[in-house]
């Protein structure tokens, strides 16, 4: 049985042995466990080693060490107050074999630690296995800091010809200098700025001036979101001109020439991969989590290989069923679109029921969906309770625990933020235990290229392609077996297969 290496970070720790061929099958990661159980957004190890203990972190920087750090200079690792000493950090724990041996004796104690807050927890319900909910999120938590680690590493496959014929059509050809390139950014300016009477100049980019403007041609609308914009773009020329106006400044600014120069030598695009932010999603930078859809036809498969795509099938609604308890709506999960029998329930048709059902979720109360709204309460009351509960605790301030145990400490006057979070929270759980999975069983020279909140993409060899897809979907069956046992919740992926992003849509 292969070892389960405890580190304090992937981070820090995974790429050295990554580097020398060392294939990791599970680990502890000290920083990801102790964001669950603690809460925060700590994961250096003098916060991790000082939650574990009960102590108040540190402050996050060694910076200029000042007198006092050296009163226990020279002798052990922790000071007398508890906290992990500063100017031993500052030498390097693991500079010396005795050094790395005391290093490792703490991250053992540490897991200690982590591991029985973990099992004092009470638990939402029992899984099919020896291990109760929440060390299984540990498990999987520390999972997906690895994976974060690897995409990193392993980058998203772009084909720089591609992108560029896609950019040149919405942006113009690439500016020789900055002057050039700003010259180019007040002509998209002008062009939309004709269409307003007395514009002038006028911030395109300031919401309150272009809500000024819309006023002067009769649009007098709560905020300028291209949302609200969309409905009157047909009848007016000057909205449908601010629109494209934004698509292009969004194209210029975060994925024009200068972001396709990011991508490096082996056509690889590599940004930075944090495995929790916030309620607990993973993130990325370098647009990884943002990519419009008009760019992703530019993410092509290497030559004898093709995406493997995968996207879990209306999750935050399942999760509602699961986390809340309600049979009811863990009734309306059997059907691959969940949103029919919800519909027929709620006497309306389905787009209706879908609105609802979100809005439920986001905190919205009124609106066009208002009726079925009061007829969730009650046809699922139990789902609508756990939402308003959590609510609650978000509108007086206070602690909140997700399904898989996240700690969340929400301010006073955070309520919608706290409804959505502990669905949004149990949806990241969720999908880091999947994505470890899959990534544990892929067949050789595949990869899991990018993790987008609820999405998978896996590069594969051509040959191969379906015997991933299987993978993708038992290794979902698999983890929802524990993720959401005795819920009768069904999990649903819609997997298909392309050359490029796009193709696999």
């Amino acid at each position: 049985m292969a070892p389960r290496r405890v580190w304090w970070n992937a981070r820090d720790d995974a790429p050295a042995l990554l580097d020398s061929g060392i294939d990791i099958a599970a680990c502890w990661d000290l920083g990801a466990v102790g964001r669950v159980v603690y809460g925060g957004s700590r994961d250096d190890p003098p916060a991790t080693w000082a939650q574990a203990h009960g102590l108040p972190p540190p402050p996050r920087q060694l910076g200029d060490l000042g007198l006092f750090d050296f009163d226990d200079e020279g002798a052990d690792a922790v000071r007398a107050d508890g906290q992990l000493s500063r100017a031993w950090l500052a030498d390097g724990p693991t500079s010396t074999s005795a050094r790395a041996q005391v290093w490792a004796r703490l991250a053992t104690e540490t897991q200690r630690l982590q591991e029985d807050a973990l099992r004092a927890l009470p638990d939402p319900r029992p899984t099919p296995t020896s291990q109760p909910l929440r060390l299984l999120t540990a498990h999987a938590e520390s999972a997906a800091a690895l994976l974060a680690v690897e995409l990193r590493r392993t980058g998203l496959p772009v084909d720089r010809t591609e992108l560029a014929s896609l950019l040149t059509p919405v942006i113009g050809p690439r500016p020789v200098d900055d002057a050039h390139a700003a010259a180019r950014r007040r002509a998209r300016d002008d062009a939309v700025r004709r269409h307003f009477p007395q514009a002038g100049d006028v911030d395109l980019r300031n919401p309150a001036q272009v809500r000024e403007l819309l006023v002067r041609i009769g649009l007098d609308l709560p905020d300028t979101r291209s949302w609200r914009l969309e409905p009157h773009a047909e009848a007016s020329p000057a909205v449908a001109a601010l629109l494209a106006w934004r698509k292009a400044e969004r194209l210029s600014s975060t994925y024009g020439w200068a972001w396709l120069d990011r991508i490096d030598d082996d056509g690889r695009l590599r940004g930075e991969w944090a495995a929790a932010e916030g309620a607990g999603r993973m993130t990325a930078s370098a647009g990884l989590h943002n990519m419009p859809a008009e760019l992703r036809s530019a993410v092509r498969a290497e030559p004898g290989h093709v995406f493997v795509r995968a996207d879990l099938g209306q999750v935050e609604p399942r999760v509602l069923a699961v986390v809340s308890g309600d049979a009811a709506l863990a009734q309306a999960t059997t059907d691959d679109d969940m949103y029919a029998p919800v519909a027929a329930r709620l006497s309306c048709d389905r787009p209706t029921a879908k609105v609802a059902v979100l809005a439920a979720m986001y905190g919205q109360t009124s609106g066009a969906a208002g009726h079925a709204l009061q007829q969730m309460q009650r046809v699922y009351p139990r789902a609508l309770d756990y939402l308003r509960a959590a609510e609650e605790t978000g509108r007086v301030g206070g602690e909140l625990r997700t399904h898989g145990g996240r700690l969340l400490r929400v301010q006073p006057g955070w309520g919608r933020f706290a409804r959505n979070a502990m669905v949004q929270g149990a949806a990241a759980e969720l999908f880091k235990a999947w994505a470890p999975t899959v990534r544990a069983r892929l067949p050789e020279r595949s990869q899991l290229v990018l993790c987008l909140h609820d999405e998978l993409l896996v590069q594969t060899p051509t040959e191969v392609a379906h015997d991933t897809a299987s993978v993708v979907r038992n290794a979902l069956a698999a983890t929802a077996s524990w993720w959401a046992a005795g819920s009768g919740v069904r999990f649903v992926a819609d997997v298909s297969v392309g050359e490029t992003w796009a193709a696999a849509h």
